[in-house]
């Protein structure tokens, strides 16, 4: 019989402990609730994108070792907003392992500012792993997520140097974890630290129930889309599902009586549409856009894989919708305000050669939001 690829996600059969590996968080640079309008970036701008809005998403564009698709994904996302004659995507949220394998300031010019120099839309960003880990021999000193903030969290906008010419202002996020306000959506980015499947504090917990509950009040107008780094759900045989984070996610859901429309990460390097559909019968997509550039890509799981297992979840009916696990690439997503309420539309292109001058669609789909409210899963 033909070994199958796995359709539902996985988790490893051992899992080291690696909490050791925390790291404390950096001191906010804006107040509670970290919330960051778009129109203090796009201005006026924002005006065109009131009832339809393009944005990009994708997460692990770093890599410390050559990646001949690293700048091509780059550049394609640059240029993708070029050839747009109308509805150009606003902004790209990045998802996290912007420079590996250690976030070090001296690696940002050629893993970041470089490779997305002529992207000409503003960059907003969650951290991941990699971002916040340590150099052990680093020559000079360094805390985690020291070059993320003077990147991401600046207080103010200004030029990024570290020694290159790129022209790239910083971006004045007000933290680590914080939430993008925009017209048809709020953004909320988690920040899950260093260890392998996740670790989110208990403070940062508390602000995220009170930033679903806030938003659920504009949900008629304003999607809700939680980004966070590590996967919750995959079927690859590098991580596998977090069950740290979908415990965290569930049960910050249910005590917020709030589900958002849509979950992304990264993490996992490749690309993976999982539909959960909840007690209610609402579908809500966890996406996974990880093959942003770094040079390995991570495959899904065939059955008879001795490293992984099903995930076995009580009452919970996640499959995989869409996955590609052999080619680099990113999302174009979308909300589009319709008489009938706000849809979401997804689209994730791909790249088959490095000196590729147009990336191919791979996968499409559209899902009307319905403002569920929360129903145990």
């Amino acid at each position: 019989m033909e070994n199958t690829k796995y359709n539902v996600p996985v988790v490893l059969t051992h899992i080291n402990n690696d909490a050791h590996n925390f790291k404390p968080l950096p001191a906010p640079t804006g107040e509670y609730p970290y919330r960051l309008n778009v129109e203090k970036i796009l201005g006026s701008t924002t005006s065109e994108i009131q009832d339809r809005m393009f944005f990009h998403m994708v997460g692990d564009t770093g890599s410390v070792r050559h990646s001949d698709f690293q700048a091509t994904v780059a550049h394609t996302l640059g240029q993708q907003i070029a050839e747009h004659r109308s509805s150009p995507p606003a902004f790209l949220f990045h998802l996290g392992d912007i420079v590996y394998n250690y976030g070090e300031a001296c690696e940002y010019p050629a893993q970041f500012l470089k490779p997305y120099q002529y992207y000409p839309a503003p960059i907003f960003a969650i951290p991941g792993n990699h971002d916040a880990d340590i150099n052990p021999s680093a020559s000079s000193p360094y805390q985690s997520l020291d070059a993320f903030m003077d990147v991401f969290c600046d207080t103010h906008s200004r030029p990024i140097s570290y020694g290159t010419d790129v022209n790239r202002q910083s971006m004045v996020q007000p933290n680590v974890y914080w939430t993008l306000e925009t017209p048809l959506a709020r953004f909320i980015g988690l920040y899950a630290n260093v260890t392998k499947h996740g670790t989110i504090t208990d403070e940062q917990r508390d602000w995220f129930v009170n930033e679903l509950q806030d938003a659920a009040i504009y949900r008629d107008d304003q999607a809700i889309i939680v980004c966070l780094h590590h996967a919750p759900y995959s079927a690859d045989t590098n991580h596998g599902s977090s069950i740290a984070m979908i415990d965290f996610l569930e049960n910050a859901f249910a005590e917020a009586s709030v589900i958002p429309d849509a979950v992304f990460s990264g993490h996992v390097h490749n690309y993976q549409r999982f539909h959960k559909t909840y007690a209610d019968g609402n579908v809500v997509p966890y996406i996974v856009a990880g093959a942003g550039g770094y040079a390995d890509l991570h495959t899904i799981a065939l059955q008879d894989t001795t490293t992984v297992k099903p995930l076995e979840r009580v009452n919970s009916d996640v499959r995989l919708a869409a996955y590609c696990d052999e080619r680099f690439g990113f999302l174009k997503m979308g909300i589009v305000r319709t008489d009938a309420g706000l849809k979401l539309t997804g689209a994730y292109y791909t790249l088959t050669q490095p000196n590729d001058t147009q990336a191919k669609l791979y996968d499409s789909f559209e899902i009307p939001l319905q403002r569920p409210m929360f129903s145990e899963a």
